[in-house]
């Protein structure tokens, strides 16, 4: 049951760190410092979440450097279908895979995709997101943090489980995020309590991964120096 209270102070902490004036992995630590004072349980049943992702190897099957990224045909957050060579017709992508729109650190990601968008684009390079959320939430992810590029919806985590991506969260954390009211059943429209690992793919107009980010600890991402880095590269 979702307690009113935490989620108050969860959301009032979330805002605190999403708009400090600070590169994005100092905002997402700053966030996760805030879930230690909350509670220390928090963070521990994350540590035996990610510690079993990775003695499993969760996502070491994802697209390596070098290689071929997987095509792709899903729906934008204006229900049009967007197939991955669409946007390699115009340039580099970045594509970033996120939990989904209730996600503290995925709005703090994405707040600091939409803060570089114009860079970005100024190097004629692009970003698209990739959520498991359906498209009344991906509308709203966009409103929420002013992002201009696309966000896409991968149903049921079909594209990220064929990538490696897709994780089951565990009975722990499903507990509290439930009560932390983060849950991603309501804006999935399943309740199968799958995630995708967040992952971040740079691809050069080749098809071909020029970069990438996989990590299985959520609480960390790509950082926004590395992507630019990256995407000018493969210009």
């Amino acid at each position: 049951m979702t307690d009113p209270k935490l989620t108050d102070l969860l959301e009032e902490s979330f805002l605190r760190c999403r708009d400090l004036e600070a590169p994005l992995a100092d905002r997402l630590n700053a966030f996760a410092n805030e879930l230690r004072s909350l509670g220390p349980h928090f963070q521990a049943t994350v540590d035996a979440l990610v510690s079993r992702l990775a003695a499993s190897g969760a996502g070491a099957a994802a697209p390596k450097v070098g290689e071929p990224m997987p095509e792709f045909l899903l729906p934008d957050d204006q229900g049009r279908l967007i197939r991955l060579e669409d946007f390699l017709n115009e340039g580099p992508v970045a594509l970033a895979f996120n939990r989904g729109h209730w996600c503290p650190y995925c709005r703090i990601n994405i707040d600091a995709l939409a803060r570089a968008q114009e860079e970005i684009a100024s190097e004629r390079c692009q970003i698209a997101a990739i959520v498991p959320d359906r498209q009344r939430f991906t509308v709203w992810l966009k409103s929420d943090t002013g992002a201009k590029f696309p966000v896409l919806t991968d149903m049921d985590n079909g594209y990220a489980m064929t990538l490696g991506l897709a994780i089951y969260v565990g009975d722990a954390l499903k507990r509290l995020m439930a009560s932390s009211g983060w849950d991603p059943s309501v804006s999935q429209g399943t309740d199968n309590w799958m995630l995708p690992i967040p992952a971040t793919f740079i691809v050069g107009t080749d098809g071909i991964v020029r970069a990438r980010f996989v990590e299985p600890d959520f609480r960390l991402r790509m950082t926004i120096e590395e992507m630019l880095a990256a995407l000018r590269a493969a210009n």
